[in-house]
């Protein structure tokens, strides 16, 4: 069957979000006293959920420490960060010709919806997409298997028929999508 819909991860795919995120995390350990590692050293935080980012940086599992975290964190993200972001040369063009060629296409980010949206909005890009998910601030859907599960249910896709892009093998009980 051939695919109907493309599902787009937003950072480091459709955007680049590394300024945005590693000065975030660098003030965000900043303020819990911690020496925050070079931007270089925190590009492998871009993509995961923070609460697993930030359990490896503070080594810690300690639940109120990384709510912590992520609250310093999204205290500067809402404000400056998000907009420390870059759209990739060409991404509009892209999806305008995926959706011109008759696809749905869809943003499924782990990144809050929230800010998602704000980031989307800053971008211009709001018609570009027939559905915008990601997770909520509580962190439920942060994890990308379910937060795809959530989008294949919500927009009654079979996972046979959706590509996404930007992510690695993503399993569901339901099929596997591929990485395009």
């Amino acid at each position: 069957m051939p695919s109907s819909a493309v599902l787009f991860d937003l950072d480091g795919t459709s955007t680049d979000p590394q300024l945005g995120i590693t000065r975030c995390i660098q003030y965000a350990l900043s303020e819990l006293g911690y020496k925050p590692p070079e931007a270089d050293e925190l590009h492998w935080c871009i993509g995961p959920p923070l609460k697993d980012s930030f359990s490896q940086l503070l080594k810690t599992l300690d639940g109120t420490v990384i709510e912590q975290a992520i609250s310093l964190y999204r205290r500067r993200f809402a404000i400056i960060g998000l907009f420390e972001n870059s759209l990739y040369p060409q991404i509009p063009e892209i999806i305008k010709a995926i959706r011109f060629a008759g696809y749905k296409t869809f943003v499924a980010t782990s990144k809050p919806y929230i800010y998602t949206m704000q980031i989307i909005e800053y971008f211009g890009l709001p018609l570009l997409f027939d559905g915008v998910y990601g997770s909520e601030l509580d962190g439920s859907r942060s994890v990308k298997v379910d937060l795809i599960h959530h989008i294949l249910l919500t927009e009654k896709l079979l996972p046979s028929t959706v590509v996404i892009v930007g992510d690695n093998f993503v399993k569901l009980s339901c099929g596997t999508l591929r990485e395009r």
